[in-house]
């Protein structure tokens, strides 16, 4: 084997990357659990808890077609620095607010629809980053490790915030900023090896990453059966609720809640840094994705902080096969001079997952209650599985992730 097909942290561009994004992830962890207990705290409303959600991803949305471009026409190590560096300053901002006791429920979702805004860009920058820093051949195990650093990081952090919150707001901010500043020091060992001069921006250009993902059913299938899943499956908004009033824990137990998903899909992201999924990985896909399902029932109706936990651990473990074979498909599929705008889509389609997923479990929780609406989402993840094998039997037949032929779009 010769050194180029080594492992990815052997490739110091990418070991870089991967401790970056620890850091950054790690930083948004330990956010995340702060804005959810305060908020909480001042409202005492499950339907803010899925407006914040909703407010963190309008951003995603609106700047669809202006954070792909930017990604494919502008360097991508600079937008990455630039866009960590801006959501520092937003948690430190809400540090000081929590400090000096005017922090509001108004304040804290003017501060997530910045760090939504600044997530824009950085996540479709971050994506077609990833595949210049590692061979083709080792890419998919590249993208499981990428994954451990958010998922190791997805169940260290929200334990840290947890006990943090001890000390108060101000101390979970003030760490969550200092990590931000740390991911976007770290990007300056990195370069974007890309040549020529940037594209000329058209109508076409723009709005060629919709076009490209809908002439390939396999990629449109792949990342709206991931949207859909997880959209009405998720039920990562109502856990402050789940900690508090059903388990009846306290921060500590919220932060348990939030890092039990990523245990799961941490153990099977270091499995899958270290093996290459070779055949039938459109059916593991898909039956991936109905164990998610199934998972969230378990924890819909668990009254044991045990077995939500358990539950939850799954579920994470099963999302995780879902990510690798999704994001494989994306890059592999994809030339690298449309990865920006393509990885924006992608981005919205996450986004649209996690935070209209968080809003549409608020909302359900407020007219239904907060178990049925679990029970419903899990149930709905189910049947999207059933109907997506009959919608893309392309995905649901792929065989294997590398293409048999490179994809010959029209070039935008």
């Amino acid at each position: 084997m010769t050194s180029n097909l080594r492992g990815p942290l052997s490739h110091p561009q990418f070991a870089l990357y991967w401790f970056a994004r620890l850091a950054a992830t790690l930083a948004t962890q330990i956010h995340i659990v702060g804005v959810g207990w305060q908020l909480y705290s001042l409202t005492e409303d499950p339907l803010d808890l899925g407006l914040l959600g909703l407010v963190q991803f309008a951003p995603a949305m609106l700047l669809l077609f202006v954070a792909g471009p930017v990604a494919d026409r502008f360097n991508r190590r600079s937008i990455l620095m630039a866009f960590r560096t801006t959501e520092a300053v937003a948690v430190g901002l809400l540090a000081w607010a929590s400090f000096g006791g005017w922090a509001s429920r108004e304040l804290i979702f003017a501060f997530a629809f910045v760090i939504g805004v600044a997530r824009a860009f950085e996540m479709p920058a971050a994506q077609a980053l990833l595949p210049a820093l590692l061979p083709p051949q080792i890419l998919s195990r590249g993208i499981a490790l990428s994954s451990s650093a958010h998922q190791g990081a997805t169940i260290i952090g929200p334990a840290i915030g947890g006990f943090l919150y001890v000390a108060g707001p101000q101390v979970v901010y003030s760490t969550s900023a200092l990590l931000f500043v740390a991911a976007a020091a770290m990007m300056i060992g990195i370069r974007d090896r890309r040549s020529g001069s940037p594209p000329k921006i058209t109508l076409e250009y723009t709005f060629a990453g919709i076009g490209f993902i809908r002439r390939h059913p396999i990629l449109l299938g792949a990342i709206s059966l991931d949207m859909f899943a997880v959209l009405l499956g998720g039920a990562t908004a109502l856990l402050p609720i789940y900690a508090r009033d059903i388990l009846e824990t306290g921060p500590w137990g919220l932060g348990l809640l939030r890092s039990a998903p990523a245990v799961g899909a941490l153990a099977v992201a270091l499995w899958l840094a270290n093996r290459t999924l070779e055949r039938r990985v459109g059916r593991l896909l898909f039956g991936a994705v109905a164990v998610f399902g199934f998972a969230m029932l378990v924890f819909a109706v668990s009254r044991s902080l045990a077995l939500s936990l358990a539950a939850l651990a799954l579920s994470g473990a099963a999302d995780m096969v879902s990510v690798v074979i999704r994001m494989s498909l994306v890059q592999l599929e994809t030339p690298d001079r449309m990865r920006g705008r393509v990885g924006a889509v992608n981005s919205l389609f996450i986004g649209a997952s996690n935070q209209i997923g968080e809003f549409r479990a608020g909302v359900t929780a407020a007219l239904i209650g907060v178990v049925p609406s679990v029970v419903v989402g899990g149930l709905g993840t189910l049947a999207i599985v059933v109907l997506w094998i009959r919608w893309f039997p392309q995905l649901a037949g792929r065989d294997r992730l590398t293409p048999d032929e490179p994809p010959t779009p029209k070039r935008a």
